[in-house]
């Protein structure tokens, strides 16, 4: 006779009534966390069911696991999916918590504009968001779980790099808001075309259209329009007719809306670099007066909200000016801010630009697009790193770079002073580190 554990399949219950008791979601066994319920999640180069021990000793009461071989029945659970266990967990709790959530999409802007809205509602009410860039597959789960009958009002980041992936975590968080910021060229590499790029960020207007729930819409935006179709909306932008009316002042460094929404008129100066950012206000402001919060707690909420995620930030050293916004960049973001850069008024203007990434087969026509585009401008000062630039380095005159690095030591013999730098490019050129030698 061949003896060995009894294990038994844990149901969405039983992990809901563990997770009551935690103090929480635990996914990294590094991380010391008292109480906590570890989920072993695993991927390609990863098997979180080889790190239960560590969580265990580092604090978790329970883990849940994919490895039959390691459940124990005491406090150590086997699932099939430990991912869609935990999404299906989140699922199970957004249920329970019975209040509205915004959802957010789009290829610009949404971060920003998450954080707006927060700030805006959170004058108001209690508020639950999702916090840095954890707006994916696990992300968005780990976000549901982290709400709780305090709050009135969730507001939930979704990104996305491939086909299905909004109508997944709308299936997982439930919405009934949403707003997608706008749609252009990033992912393309995962999604293909930029048509699918809209197919997929319409995934979000299609679940909350199937569930009769709000939608926010910059009206000015015809392909957001074309996607929304005859759906009733709550619009915004610069027509007097929509439900949130705003202008953006173009002699002001830091961008500034003057708006109207239902009779009442306000100023929102915010601490947001690049007229681009006009549109995030100004959802922000829509949704604050959408949900009762009063014009002048807006306009504070705004002046009050400072950047500081290096993106549309403002920082002046002892020897330059730098405009931080290298979190992130693709074709759409980087057109638009350098051409509100241009219209800032300095003698001495130069540039700092990253490849854009996961572009697959349109990079090398991307870049060059945009080499061709700023060959033309008149700035004083040139740089470009990262390896897809650098293909183009006997093609044009400017200053190009493999690698961050290289640029650093270059920067260190060569000083740059008294120059206004736009700095950006994609996350993964890590342009952070040169900042500390401009």
């Amino acid at each position: 006779m061949v003896w060995g554990f009894i294990f038994f399949m844990i149901s969405i219950e039983k992990i809901y009534s563990l997770f009551k008791k935690s103090s929480g979601i635990n996914t990294d066994s590094r991380v010391k966390q008292k109480n906590a319920l570890f989920f072993a999640l695993s991927g390609e180069n990863f098997d979180g069911n080889k790190f239960i021990e560590t969580a265990i000793e580092n604090g978790c009461i329970a883990a849940i696991c994919s490895n039959k071989n390691l459940a124990n029945n005491e406090n150590i659970f086997y699932v099939n999916d430990t991912l869609k266990t935990l999404q299906e967990l989140a699922n199970y709790h957004r249920k329970l918590l019975k209040i509205p959530i915004i959802a957010i999409s789009g290829t610009n802007g949404k971060t920003t504009t998450k954080e707006l809205i927060s700030t805006v509602l959170a004058q108001k009410y209690r508020i639950a968001y999702t916090s840095g860039n954890k707006n994916n597959h696990i992300g968005v789960p780990l976000t549901i779980l982290s709400m709780n009958r305090t709050v009135d009002i969730g507001i939930v980041e979704m990104g996305a790099n491939h086909q299905g992936e909004i109508k997944t975590l709308c299936e997982i968080a439930e919405p009934n808001y949403g707003i997608i910021t706008n749609v252009g060229k990033a992912h393309l590499e995962g999604f293909g075309s930029f048509e699918i790029v809209k197919k997929t960020k319409a995934e979000l207007y299609d679940y909350l259209k199937q569930n009769n729930a709000e939608i926010f819409i910059n009206a000015d935006n015809n392909q957001l329009l074309e996607m929304l179709g005859n759906y009733s909306a709550v619009k915004y932008g610069i027509n007097t007719n929509y439900y949130c009316t705003g202008h953006y002042l173009e002699h002001s460094l830091q961008a500034s809306v003057k708006w109207t929404c239902e009779n009442e008129k306000g100023f929102a100066k915010s601490n947001l670099i690049g007229d681009y950012n006009f549109e995030n206000i100004l959802a922000a402001i829509t949704i604050g007066k959408h949900f009762k919060v009063p014009g002048t707690a807006i306009d504070n909420a705004i002046v009050c909200y400072f950047p500081s995620n290096n993106r549309s930030q403002l920082v002046k050293t002892n020897r330059n000016n730098l405009i931080l916004d290298y979190y992130n960049a693709n074709p759409t973001s980087m057109e638009l801010a350098i051409k509100n850069f241009e219209k800032i008024k300095d003698k001495n203007k130069g540039l700092i630009l990253g490849d854009m990434l996961e572009l697959g087969k349109d990079c090398e026509i991307e870049h060059k697009k945009l080499l061709d585009y700023i060959s033309n401008k008149d700035f004083t000062k040139i740089y470009l790193i990262g390896s897809c630039f650098y293909k183009f380095k006997e093609e044009y005159r400017f200053n190009f770079f493999p690698s961050v690095e290289k640029f650093a030591k270059h920067i260190v013999k060569n000083p740059e002073t008294g120059r206004f730098f736009l700095i950006k490019g994609s996350r993964g050129i890590k342009l952070e580190k040169c900042t500390d030698y401009l």
